[in-house]
This record gives C-alpha cells, structure tokens and sequence, in this order.
C-alpha cells in the first residue's frame, strides 16, 4: 500500500515538473519547448494525457488570440506550395506563423511520411515560422488526433497566425471547419471533373475558394475553372446576398496571393464586428467537447479486460454475419453499463 501511494506521489510530481518545465519556456516562445508539448499532447500514454491536460489548462488562458485558418484541397493542388508563399509574405512582414501540417497514415502500417516540412524549405529556416507535420492517424477529418490542442499551444507561443493544412478534399475535410476562423478551399486548373467530384459538404462550408496554378498555360483553364466554380458557389448559396468569392492565384508568380490574405482579413474583421466571431468560436469549443467526449468514452469502453474480450466477441459476431453492428453495439453498451 504504501509502495502505491509513494508511486502516485512520484508520478503527480513528474507530472507537475513536466508541466512547469514547459509552460514558462513556451510562453516565452521557446520553439524547443512548443515542439516536446506538441509531442506531449499528441501522445496516448495515460501519464502523458494527464500532464496534457495540465499544461493545456495552464496556457489556455493565453490562447485564442491568433487567426485559425484551415487550407484543404485535392493532393496535388498545391497546399504546401501555398503556405510557404503566404507564410513568407506573413513572416516577412513582422507576423509569427504556426503551420500544423497532416499528412495521412498507412492504413497497413500506421506510419507516415510527414513530408510537408520539405516542401516549404524556404519556409521552414524563417525565425518567424514553426512547422509542425503530424500524422492523421486513423482520424478522419483531414486532421490530426490533437490538432485542437496543437493549436492552443502554438497560440501560447505567441503565433499570430496558425495555418493547418489538412490531408485533402472530401466529405470528412468539413471537420476542419469546425477549428477555424477561415475556411478556404483550393481548385486545381483543368483538372477536368474535379469541381463535380467535390463534395458539397465541404463548398459549403468554405469562406472562399482559390483556383490555384493559374500560371502560364494553365491561366486560360483555370479562369474558366474559376467562372464554373463561382456559378456553383451562387447555387449553393442562393440564401445569402453574396456568396463565398472564388479567386485566382498563382504562388509561383505570386499573383492573387496578397488579395487572398487581403479577403481573409477583411472576413475575419468583418465577422469580429459583427459578433459572428465569438460565436463560432463558441461552438467551435462546444464541439470539441462533444468529440472528446465520444473518444473518451470509447476509451472507457475499451479499457477494462473484460470489457475488450466483450468488444472482441462482439466483432466475430459482426463478421460472421451472426448479429448486424447495431444490435451488438448496443448489447456491448448495455453490459459495461450494467457493471
């Protein structure tokens, strides 16, 4: 017994000292310090998760500050190439960047590249800029298990500006959506079916569209992408008075690029006036709670012996065809309830 609680007190000051050696030299910016709390956060070790949560709560109050924007698109339409433009243009002009980069995992090994970081070389030697590539992991969304809690982190180091480049276009991306103040959502030229093959979802929910690319030869097609583009955004929108704008851009010629961080800032100011802000910033936060609350209660599902030889029961039964998922879903609930 006491061997227990000797171990407990070990443990809760490991934590402590862990969350105070990082806290004071992230707050000070420590680019070191951010990278190790990131590790922190994104770990799924029990001790790990209750010395996240510490530290979370203690920089909490020193984020929210920066402007959230989330960037997705089809693989190939150019995100990295994107960020390091603006994120140079950002830099260059004073402003502290945070890119949180997903790249996506191997549904066969679980491992990942994480390759976006060489592709903005430039980007990634700039004092001003932090990269952080992590992997998807099974999440869907576009994003990473801990994104949300990355992002606070980067905000405590002072980062005015935190960009997350999401995985690529489809029904999940929206997910991203629910992190950030800008949603933007980036169209490749002649790239022949790609605007049908765009979820709806995802347009929906985009405060503004970029045709990227739209340089030299491409520069014809990806006008008349933009003009396809701009009379779908006009259906889906039909209830507003003016719909989501759809530019053009090009981050090899820089053109386009210092009018789409223009709109970006006027749309965030424009909601900051109007109260629209702190409203889906509010629900931003209820919405990580309810996520949270299915993955932990998963978690809880799953973390007893007898309740794993259950779930295991349970998905022979499913595979076998003996007991659709629903009906056996339910039964597993209802037997950890009932303990």
């Amino acid at each position: 017994m006491q061997f227990l609680e000797t171990w407990a007190i070990t443990q809760y000051v490991g934590r402590v000292s862990l969350c105070n050696d990082l806290a004071d030299p992230i707050l000070n910016g420590d680019r070191s310090a951010l990278a190790r709390a990131i590790t922190l956060v994104e770990s799924r070790r029990a001790g790990d998760a209750q010395a996240a949560e510490e530290l979370l709560g203690k920089l909490l109050p020193n984020s929210g500050k920066a402007i959230r924007i989330g960037i997705t698109g089809a693989p190939g339409v150019g995100k990295s190439t994107l960020i390091e433009t603006l994120g140079m243009q950002l830099c260059n002009a004073g402003s502290k960047l945070a890119v949180l980069a997903v790249d996506p995992s191997s549904s066969v090994t679980g491992g990942s590249i994480l390759g976006d970081k060489t592709r903005m070389d430039e980007l990634s030697r700039h004092a001003n800029a932090f990269i952080r590539p992590s992997p998807g992991g099974g999440t869907l969304g576009g994003v990473a298990g801990r994104t949300q809690e990355a992002m606070i982190l980067c905000e405590a180091a002072g980062h005015d500006t935190v960009l997350i480049e999401t995985i690529g276009t489809g029904q999940s991306e929206v997910a991203v959506y629910g992190m950030v103040d800008f949603f933007l959502v980036m169209l490749s030229p002649a790239a022949g079916d790609e605007l049908q093959g765009i979820k709806r979802g995802v347009m929906e929910l985009a405060d503004g569209v970029l045709v990227h690319k739209a340089d030299g030869d491409l520069l014809p097609a990806a006008n008349r992408t933009a003009q396809q583009c701009m009379l779908a955004m006009r259906v889906l929108h039909s209830s507003e008075q003016e719909p989501p704008p759809v530019l053009v851009g090009s981050s090899i010629t820089k053109d386009g690029i210092p009018e789409l961080w223009q709109y970006i800032e006027q749309h965030i100011t424009q909601r900051q006036q109007n109260g629209g802000f702190e409203k889906r910033r509010s629900q931003q936060a209820v919405e990580w709670l309810n996520r949270t609350v299915r993955d932990s209660l998963l978690d809880e599902l799953t973390a007893s012996p007898n309740a794993k030889a259950e779930f295991a029961a349970a998905q022979l039964r499913v595979a076998d065809g003996q007991q659709v998922a629903t009906a056996a879903a339910r039964d597993l609930i209802r037997r950890c309830q009932q303990r």
